[in-house]
């Protein structure tokens, strides 16, 4: 990492605050945290927001951790993939789709590319991540077709997973944070 990990001695920060996010972790600070610990604000805020989009929401998790992970493959962030490659499939995917995934990637996944692993859905949230992650605009076209499978909700909070994760994407490239050992 680019920063030192945080910790109490070298940074104070409220108990209840590390409490928290130690909570929602399972025990286990992740290096992610000890970039963002070097902020309070940022990090109460964070481990709200990001506890809501991660599981908070009704929408499909396999679909919002299929964006995710297609955000952190095109961005290069390495530590998002590993972090949620395992809740895609924790999720219902397949490793044959993530490995579709990859395919996919390694061609234009802005445009349909249609692959047997992946079912249209599928291939549609990946292709809409791929627009709104490089482009930032999305096709009206690619935007149609999912107004066909998802409600104004789940559109809502499909696209905020993806925008979250080019937000973290790029806190996670930046910083230079590494996967955990």
């Amino acid at each position: 990492m680019r920063i030192p990990d945080w910790n109490p001695a070298l940074k104070a920060q409220p108990q209840e605050l590390v409490d928290a996010i130690l909570a929602r972790r399972g025990g286990t600070l992740i290096n992610l945290d000890k970039a963002l610990l070097w902020s309070e604000p940022l990090a109460r805020a964070w481990n709200i927001y990001l506890g809501a989009v991660r599981t908070g929401l009704p929408t499909s998790r396999k679909l919002r951790e299929l964006g995710i992970c297609t955000v952190a493959l095109l961005t290069g962030a390495d530590y998002e993939y590993r972090h949620h490659a395992p809740d895609f499939l924790a999720a219902g995917g397949g490793q044959s789709e993530l490995d579709a995934l990859q395919a996919v990637i390694k061609n234009d996944a802005r445009k349909a590319t249609a692959h047997p692993a992946l079912g249209a859905v599928e291939q549609l949230v990946i292709q809409y991540a791929a627009q709104m992650t490089l482009d930032v605009k999305v096709s009206n076209e690619v935007f149609a077709a999912l107004r066909e499978h998802f409600d104004n909700t789940e559109l809502v909070e499909l696209t905020s997973a993806i925008a979250t994760y080019n937000m973290v994407a790029r806190f996670l490239v930046a910083l230079g944070v590494s996967p955990e050992e």
